[in-house]
């Protein structure tokens, strides 16, 4: 009876490893993916006036799949609303974040301390509305 309760702990054990290698390596995956992601700062030369919404589809798992709606007004932009995300972040911190881009007129901004992989997922959609307000040249 002792040998098959060890046989079974072990199994468990066993199998736990391997979950946890596999999950490591897929939570790795998606963090490389995530860190390499670039952001292009041309977006904020010529901006025509208006309301735009933009979405980044959240990487490799859809972890950090968001929508946003900015408003562009007199060529800057005025104002950045989340309309939807899957990781239910606080507004504070989308308020936070956007603030940045506003005020700086820029995608160039300190990502949030503790979440840049997340900040650069934001940050993503609003590149994704900005491009879609460009005045063409």
């Amino acid at each position: 009876m002792k040998k098959l309760c060890l046989k079974i702990v072990m199994g468990i054990f066993v199998l736990l490893i391997i979950g946890g290698a596999l999950l490591w390596n897929m939570l790795s995956k998606e963090h490389r993916e995530a860190r390499s992601l670039s952001l292009d700062s041309h977006y904020f030369k010529h901006l025509q006036d208006g309301i735009y919404t933009g979405k980044y589809e959240g990487g490799m798992y859809k972890w950090r799949a968001n929508s946003v709606q900015i408003t562009i007004s007199s060529g800057k932009v005025t104002a950045i609303e989340l309309l939807q995300n899957k990781e239910n972040k606080p507004l504070e911190f989308t308020n936070t974040l956007y603030g940045k881009v506003i005020a700086s007129q820029s995608l160039q901004v300190d990502t949030l301390s503790g979440a840049t992989l997340t900040s650069k997922a934001y940050l993503k959609s609003v590149e994704s509305a900005l491009s879609k307000a460009q005045i063409p040249e």
